[in-house]
Formats: structure tokens, C-alpha cells, sequence
């Protein structure tokens, strides 16, 4: 199989086949912690070094810190999937026809290998990197949220091995998330005796899943989705109570507090109705901004490469970049597997890019530590930070 810069993608599928053969639900904290022992044992191996091993509310996390000097680059990934225990008996790993399949294989297990494979052919060379495992990321990092956000500040640069948007393009924007809970408070009575002396919590539910909805803007890319529900008791009860969720996707920080502040100002329609509403941002917006510089370097070291020029893309999905963004540190998302299918039955990688982008990510990484300048718009010279 293919050899680029010292990345060999058959010992690198090899690593995979262990990652993917320990299944890793992010509910399952007894599973997490058990594939966070096989991720801990494979990036030994290939690091020379062990990493901390980081528990957070019961979630477990791995942190390697390459070197004693400086925190300099930040590569983050997660080991958690969305794949439910027992689904290698019938979707086991396998390669063929120049093709991985297997759970997680996508979304994300390719992109550790990758980090894992691109930092051991640096050698020694790896001084000032940080490399973060967290095992929650499918949850939207509840407990690694303030692990992610404290490593990005010490970083000058951080990058993502998420898996890339269709044809390998990059992820240099992704909308941030606010998610809600509105809760309704009305007055039972008998639907038929006296439905007159009851508050009906599903008809104020009706009027603030309306309002909510109006709050979305096509022109702005900011979507305000009502979902999941719940109201009433009996078929013959007028509801005391109710509630909806609340989904928000939005490419701009302005917008995230435009909703979030329109959300706050909900006010009853009913007389007697009460309306409660929980919940707020969940992780910010990548802007484009955060990751013109990075493209550009890693456009020009693909090219040096040899590789297909990349394309880059905004995704509507989150990720722990959208964190490491928000804190402020320039970042460069979907730098792992090539592939598609990510949540779905056909999740699958492509073989043959793996190499390439593998040394591409060690290239970016090498260049970040030789010149901090590297998230300027400075342009790069060719060959610079070859490792």
C-alpha cells in the first residue's frame, strides 16, 4: 500500500482495525473508558510516550503533551462514536476494493490514526504539540467542553481531525449551536365538563412553537428549529403542562445572541399561561476568519505534496473546533479521512488519500512549530516545515 513521507498506510490500517474493533458509544461511559485503554495503547506505541488519562464526570479523556517547552499547536480529536454496542457483528471492519468500513471508521477514528501516524514521523520534532482524545464530542462535550477551550488558549494554532466534507474539502466554517428547552405552564380541567376553567398548555405550546420558528433568517443561514414535544396527560384533560425543544444553527456570533436573546423575551399568549425557557448556546460559530491563514498554508504544502488541491467548505454539523475557535485561536477543521457516510449504515473511508493527508497533517504540524507566523496570511515557502 501506499507510502508518502514516511506514512505507511498499511501499519496505519492496522492501528485502525483496533480502534474500530473496540466499539465506543459516548453514553456508555464503561465502553468509552475501555476504548479510551485501546486509543491510550496504540498512541504509545507509535509516541513513545503515555498519555495523561483525564476522567470528567465519569467521561474519559486523553491529553498527550509532546515535549517540555511551550504549548504551541493543538491537534484534537474524539474516540467516542455514535454506534450502539453489538454493531460490528453485523457492520464488522473490513478493507476492500480500496475502501474501510466499520463504526467510527469516519466519524472520527481514521482522523486519531492520522494524528497518531503524522506525529511519529516527525521523530523528535514534535516539542510544543498537544494532542487532546476526549470521549464525549458526540454529546456535544459536556464534561471536555472546558478541556478543549483551555488548550486552545494555550495554543497559537489548533487543528481538527474530524473527518473532511465530501471530495476531502476542508471545514473552514461550521455554524455554532444554541439549544433550548421552552416549558409551558398551564391549568388542567375537564375537556368536557368545564374546559373553560382550564389554561391550555398545548394551544400556548401552538403559539410559541410558531413564534419560535419565525425567528430563523434563510438570508442569514440561521435555522430555528422546534422538535421534539410533549404535552398533556388524557385525551380528556385540557394540559397543564408542555414543552418543545429547540434546535439553533447559526453562522455568525451576532445571530447566536440575536436568538438567544429573542428566546429569553418569549411571553405567554393565554392569560394564566406560564412560559420557562432553559438552555442557550452550546458552542459558537467557526468563522471563516478563523481559518483563512491555516488554509492557505495547508493549500501550499499540499502542493508541495503533490496532492489534489484543497477545496474548503461551511458545514451547518458543530465540532470541538467551534470551541477552539470561540476561545479565539485560529483553526483548520475536517483534516481527517476522506470518505462519507458519517451516522448512516455506508460510513466508509477512502484508502487512498490517507497517506497523503497524513503527511500533509505532519507537514502543517512541523510548519506551525518552525514559524508561529504560520497563522498570519504571511505566505509560505515551498518545502518549509517538511518534516
Amino acid at each position: 500500500m501506499t507510502t508518502i513521507a514516511g506514512v505507511a498506510t498499511a501499519t496505519l490500517l492496522d492501528d485502525l482495525r483496533v480502534l474500530v474493533e473496540c466499539e465506543s458509544p459516548s453514553s456508555d461511559l464503561a465502553a468509552v473508558a475501555r476504548s479510551a485503554d485501546v486509543v491510550a495503547r496504540v498512541g504509545t506505541e507509535r509516541l513513545g510516550v503515555a498519555p495523561e488519562r483525564l476522567v470528567l464526570d465519569g467521561r474519559t479523556h486523553l491529553r498527550w503533551r509532546l515535549g517540555d517547552g511551550p504549548r504551541r499547536v493543538l491537534l484534537v480529536g474524539h474516540h467516542d462514536t455514535v454506534w450502539p454496542l453489538g454493531t460490528l457483528a453485523t457492520r464488522p471492519f473490513s478493507v476492500a476494493d480500496g475502501v474501510v468500513r466499520g463504526p467510527g471508521c469516519f466519524d472520527m477514528l481514521t482522523g486519531l490514526v492520522m494524528a497518531f501516524h503524522a506525529l511519529a514521523s516527525l521523530g523528535a520534532a514534535t516539542d510544543g504539540v498537544t494532542l487532546l482524545v476526549t470521549g464525549d464530542e458526540e454529546l456535544g462535550s459536556p464534561s471536555s467542553r472546558g478541556l478543549v477551550e483551555d488548550e486552545a488558549r494555550l495554543a497559537s494554532a489548533a487543528l481538527v481531525l474530524e473527518a473532511s466534507a465530501g471530495g476531502g474539502a476542508l471545514k473552514t466554517a461550521r455554524k455554532g449551536v444554541s439549544l433550548y428547552e421552552v416549558r409551558i405552564g398551564g391549568r388542567a380541567a375537564h375537556a368536557g365538563l368545564e374546559p373553560e376553567r382550564g389554561v391550555n398548555a398545548t394551544v400556548e405550546l401552538a403559539h410559541q412553537v410558531l413564534a419560535v420558528a419565525a425567528l430563523g433568517d434563510p438570508r442569514l443561514g440561521t435555522t430555528v428549529t422546534p422538535t421534539a414535544g410533549t404535552t398533556g396527560t388524557t385525551s380528556n384533560t385540557v394540559p397543564a403542562a408542555a414543552s418543545f425543544a429547540v434546535d439553533v444553527r447559526v453562522r455568525t456570533v451576532a445571530e447566536q445572541d440575536r436568538v438567544d436573546a429573542a428566546m429569553r423575551a418569549l411571553r405567554p399568549v393565554l392569560d394564566g399561561a406560564r412560559v420557562q425557557v432553559r438552555g442557550g448556546p452550546n458552542r459558537p460559530p467557526l468563522e471563516e476568519s478563523a481559518s483563512t491563514a491555516l488554509l492557505g498554508r495547508a493549500r501550499a504544502h499540499a502542493r508541495d505534496l503533490g496532492l489534489p488541491d484543497l477545496v474548503a467548505v461551511a458545514v451547518g454539523g458543530a465540532s470541538d473546533g467551534n470551541l477552539t475557535a470561540g476561545v479565539g485561536t485560529p483553526t483548520l477543521d475536517g483534516l481527517g479521512a476522506v470518505g462519507g457516510g458519517a451516522h448512516a449504515d455506508d460510513e466508509h473511508v477512502l484508502v487512498e488519500p490517507v497517506a497523503g493527508r497524513t503527511a500533509l497533517l505532519a507537514r502543517l504540524v512541523a510548519d506551525l512549530l518552525d514559524h508561529p507566523s504560520a497563522t498570519t496570511n504571511a505566505a509560505v515557502p515551498t518545502g518549509a516545515g517538511r518534516p
